[in-house]
Formats: structure tokens, sequence, C-alpha cells
């Protein structure tokens, strides 16, 4: 299928900072999405906390089921637009590879305990994964991506008008224009996480009993009314195990429609010849309307209070952050403690190295970080929880 004028080209790509011959078999950014895939950022997301800490269920979502299913969205997404497929899909991979363990829980805390240090981002974090902490050759640290793959990590949410000293660090090796919108490959990708978040974490919360249906229902009209939908369609179906999938899968559709139509809208409106006028736009380009955000909202309130902050959920949050934090100031205060690879490369000056081991500590899983502080600082809560 050929690309709309608006869409990245790889051929046209601004190039790699560290110059390499083309690959026969595969374009630019493919290229990037297979170096992304055999990182070990990406294969420790199977590990890391989504909603639930260290879920012991089997089917419920961690970062890498969750990535896996927003690159499903976004590339159907930017099929549909005529985008460039590949670099939408690898900027949908990564987008959670900067997350420490614990999920959000991890990120305040080490942003908490990195504060005197100039802070920590999990999407500032991505991009410093990528550029200097993945050793995957002899010839330079980080993976040598794309730059429009290194600009969509960083500005996928949108322009970065003060960005914090690790993604200013990116910044300062490759000029992201960090004062201007992404392309759209980009734009469709962040967006495809919020469809697929909204949905699953829907799917996720009903399945493991702190939703409620008939709650959700009375609560988010739009849901209500998809469910009258998928109960019409299937009048004699009485077991809801089979109908709830097909309410996700409705949920899922009635975003995807919405954003298509409304970025259709937009795209017209603006008439964009290639990727820099969508950069230059002003706005997001890729965006659901008005009216879905109005019937969404319902819905994001719903899981925010009663499953993101439901008490089977709460209950091991703080102490999760203080799993994080232990592990930080412990670390910090005895780098012996560290592997060898790490203290090898150990800076020397306080904020360098307080920094070096909020990388560390930022790359463990959930399991990895509760077996660590039960080593160097003692059981916890989590790991009374979760440890057998």
């Amino acid at each position: 299928m050929p690309l709309a004028p608006f869409a990245s080209r790889p051929e046209r790509s601004r190039g790699r900072r560290f110059a390499e011959p083309p690959s026969r078999l595969r374009t630019a950014f493919a290229r990037d999405r297979d170096r992304l895939i055999h990182t070990t950022a990406f294969r420790r997301l199977r590990y890391k906390t989504q909603v639930f800490v260290a879920p012991d269920g089997d089917h419920f979502r961690v970062r890498l089921t969750h990535s896996l299913e927003v690159a499903q969205i976004a590339r159907t997404l930017a099929r549909a637009l005529g985008i460039d497929e590949d670099l939408t899909e690898v900027l949908a991979l990564g987008h959670d590879i900067g997350h420490p363990p614990f999920g959000h829980s991890g990120d305040d805390a080490l942003a908490a305990a990195m504060q005197p240090f100039g802070g920590f981002d999990h999407n500032s974090h991505a991009l410093r994964i990528v550029t200097r902490l993945e050793h995957r050759t002899p010839a330079y640290d980080g993976l040598n991506l794309s730059w429009e793959v290194l600009e969509g990590l960083a500005k996928h949410n949108g322009p970065v008008a003060a960005p914090g000293w690790a993604l200013a660090d990116v910044d300062a090796l490759v000029g992201l224009e960090l004062d201007s919108h992404a392309a759209l490959e980009a734009q469709v990708a962040s967006l495809a996480d919020d469809i697929a978040y909204n949905a699953h974490d829907l799917d996720d919360g009903l399945r493991a009993g702190l939703l409620d249906l008939d709650a959700v229902a009375a609560d988010v009209p739009m849901v209500a009314a998809l469910w009258r939908d998928v109960r019409t369609a299937w009048p004699r179906e009485t077991r809801r195990g089979r109908l709830v999938p097909m309410l996700v899968r409705e949920l899922i559709g009635a975003m995807v429609d919405d954003l298509l139509a409304e970025t259709g809208r937009r795209l017209a409106e603006l008439a964009p010849q290639d990727a820099d006028s969508i950069r230059r736009a002003g706005r997001p380009t890729a965006a659901f309307s008005a009216a879905l955000e109005a019937e969404l909202a319902p819905l994001r309130r719903h899981l925010g209070t009663h499953f993101y902050r439901h008490p089977e959920v709460a209950r091991l949050r703080a102490p999760a952050e203080r799993v994080v934090a232990g592990l930080f100031g412990r670390l910090l205060e005895q780098p012996d403690a560290l592997p060898e690879r790490w203290r090898e490369t150990l800076p020397g000056d306080p904020v360098g190295r307080a920094r070096h081991v909020g990388d560390y500590v930022a790359g463990m899983t959930d399991r990895f970080a509760l077996n660590e502080h039960l080593r160097l600082v003692g059981p916890s809560a989590v790991t009374a929880a979760i440890l057998p």
C-alpha cells in the first residue's frame, strides 16, 4: 500500500548518530523495531507491573503484553491512515521500556529518591536505554536508532518545554526539536496506548472481580450502550464470560473508528504535504473527537476510583515504593553491592553515581527488585505478599 504524502519515509530518514550501511532486507524503521525487540529492556517488560504488582494470575496484563496490544492497534491505525507501519510499531513497542519496577509506584519512588540528582522520568529513561544503557555491539553504546524513532519516543505525548537531565542529554546528542510535535506515527502510537489501556484495564478489572459490570454500565453511558448492543446481538447467551470480550472488542472498535474519523478531518483541514508539516501544525493531528473524549471521561474516572485505587491494588503501592526507595538508598551507600559490570562503570562524582544507581534500579523487574531488597535490605510487605 503506498504511503500518504505526510507519512515518515525510511529512505528520507534523518539518519543515525553512527553511520551504518543500509540493510538489504529491511527498511531503517523495520531494523529499529527488530533491534528494540531483541533488547534485554524489552524482555524485562514480561515481569514489570501494568496495574497489578507481580501478578500471580496468568491472564492479567503486564508491561510486555500491554505493549504488544498497543502495537497491534497502532499498526492497524497506521495502515488505515497510510503512514509508516514499522515506525508506528517500534514506537508502540518501546513506549513503556523506561518504566521501573512496580509501575507508577516505582516511578514515584524513584523520582523522589533522585530528586536531589535531577529526578527521574520513565519517558526520558526510555531514551537513555536506547542511546546509552543497552550494549548490543562493541561499536557504540545504545541501539543507534533512527532519528525519527528517538524523536517519537521523546515527543509522543507532545512537545517538551522543560526536558529533564536525561532527555536533555539525548537532545544534546541528536537534536530532537523538542518544541514541536512529533510525526504522525508517534502521535498514533500514543493514542493506541490510550485505546489499549482504557479497554484492557476494564477487562482486567472485571476478570479480577475488582470491577462490577453493572456498576460500570451505571456510571459510564458509553459502556452501557455497547453492553446493550452486545446483549442484543447475542440474546440467548447468558454467560458473561463470553460476552465481556465482545464488549471489550466493541469498545476498542469505537475508539479506533472515532480516532480515524477525527484524524482524517484534521488531515483534510491541514492538507500536509510531508511529515514536517505535521510537526509544524501547532497542535496534534491525531486525536479523538471532543464528543468521544466526553464519553471516555466517565470511564477513566470509574477506572481511577474503582480499579486503580481499589484496596486490593492500592494495598501494595506504598510498600512497593519503599522497596524501590530502599534499594536506591542502600546501593547508593554501598555501591560494592552492584553487579561487577555496574561497579566497573560507576562514576566518581556524586550526581553521576546517583544517576548510575538509578539506571540500575530502574532496569529491575518486580521480582528481581523484591529479591534484591530481601538480600540487601530485608523483607517487605510486598515480599510477604508476593514471593513464595
